[in-house]
């Protein structure tokens, strides 16, 4: 097992969550919160199988599945099939996804927080929360 002897932001939030951690969530928790794309399953397997190679696929699934059902994870239906995660405390933004590569980028625009309250407010609602994807390609230059 990697030798930390710091927890990641995501170690504490399980901890907090009163999540037993094992070696095996330890290490999945700090691929995730070194994470800096927007991993699936697949991609989170192969790093934390350069760590340790007695983690399975399976351990992975059921530790990400664990980790989303707390909170402590979001999982995002990007189109392609597959989930992706990312940390569930990071501040609040947007996702513009890029339909050529897969890319996602991630993005905070104050006008359209703001349009999104008023639209709220219009209808008689309060605005508790929202996702906001954005799909595309790039511009032809």
């Amino acid at each position: 097992m990697e030798n930390n002897s710091e927890n990641s932001p995501i170690e504490i939030l399980c901890v907090e969550k009163g999540l037993r951690m094992t070696g095996q969530r330890r290490i999945i928790a700090r691929v995730l919160s070194k994470a800096e794309d927007h991993p699936d399953a697949e991609a989170v397997y192969r790093r934390v199988s350069r760590i340790d190679k007695k983690i399975s696929l399976a351990t992975v699934y059921r530790t990400l599945r664990l980790f989303s059902e707390t909170g402590i994870i979001e999982s995002h239906d990007f189109r392609d099939g597959r989930a992706r995660y990312e940390a569930a405390d990071n501040d609040h933004h947007d996702h513009l996804i890029d339909l050529s590569t897969g890319d996602v980028i991630e993005f905070v625009d104050v006008e359209i927080e703001r349009l999104q309250e008023r639209i709220a407010k219009k209808l008689g609602y309060e605005l508790i929360d929202h996702r906001l994807e954005l799909y595309g390609r790039p511009l032809k230059k």
